[in-house]
């Protein structure tokens, strides 16, 4: 597998996104993989807050979480479904304002995929806009996959044999967030300017059906870590 990291310049809050990513990549080959971060997408639709104090930005946190915590360090949320630190709120490289998550980024993953197949003359291509999260007790961020299309976010080995003939019941590889972790570290987190990546050669099943937005998703009550959510209200 290869990801290629794509230097740009500096994206613009309101800038077309079609626009920024045609100028930067000239040719995507069949059964790639356009990794776009979720900051870029999010400026493009001027999801962006301009606040005056820390409980300004607390009230947006709160409002753009299912469920919120304030911990020592950042609040403890939910999104989409998802674990993450402060609803994917961010004030890093956002010009001193806040830049949220894409609105949908499912359904922003989905239009670029259209806009990618029409412009590069390409069928099977997969979109992935990722983001970055914690592991609990581990340091150090890895890439989470917000959202994604053309191709299937897991691979199920329930009921395959491992080496010894003995059937799993359980594995499963989570390849959209495993994507999104190999791409977040070759793009950067700080001044690299490589919003834009290629994976090429990836062992993934593209598909032409609509994306299942809940194919990753765990009911906290199933969790291995359930404990740690006790106080998780329905």
């Amino acid at each position: 597998m290869i990801v290629q990291p794509i230097k740009t310049r500096i994206f613009k809050e309101g800038e077309n996104l079609f626009d920024f990513i045609r100028q930067n990549i000239k040719k995507i080959p069949e059964k790639s993989v356009l990794v776009v971060t979720s900051k870029i997408v999010a400026l493009s639709e001027n999801r962006t807050r301009q606040i005056k104090n820390h409980r300004e930005k607390d009230l947006i946190i709160k409002a753009e979480s299912e469920w919120a915590m304030k911990t020592k360090y950042v609040w403890l949320t939910i999104k989409d479904g998802v674990v993450m630190a402060s609803a994917g709120v961010d004030e890093s490289n956002a010009n001193g304002k806040l830049i949220l998550l894409p609105k949908n980024s499912y359904q922003s993953a989905k239009k670029i995929l259209a806009f990618a197949q029409k412009n590069y003359g390409v069928k099977k291509i997969g979109v992935l806009i990722t983001d970055s999260r914690l592991f609990p007790l581990r340091a150090g961020i890895v890439g989470l996959a917000v959202g994604y299309a053309g191709m299937k976010g897991i691979k199920d080995y329930r009921g395959k044999p491992d080496l010894f003939g003995r059937k799993l019941k359980m594995s499963q590889v989570d390849i959209a967030d495993s994507l999104a972790t190999a791409a977040v570290l070759t793009m950067g987190e700080s001044n690299e300017r490589q919003p834009l990546a290629l994976i090429k050669n990836a062992s993934i099943e593209f598909s032409t059906q609509k994306t299942n937005p809940r194919e990753l998703l765990i009911n906290p009550k199933n969790d291995i870590y359930a404990p740690i959510f006790k106080n998780l209200r329905k």
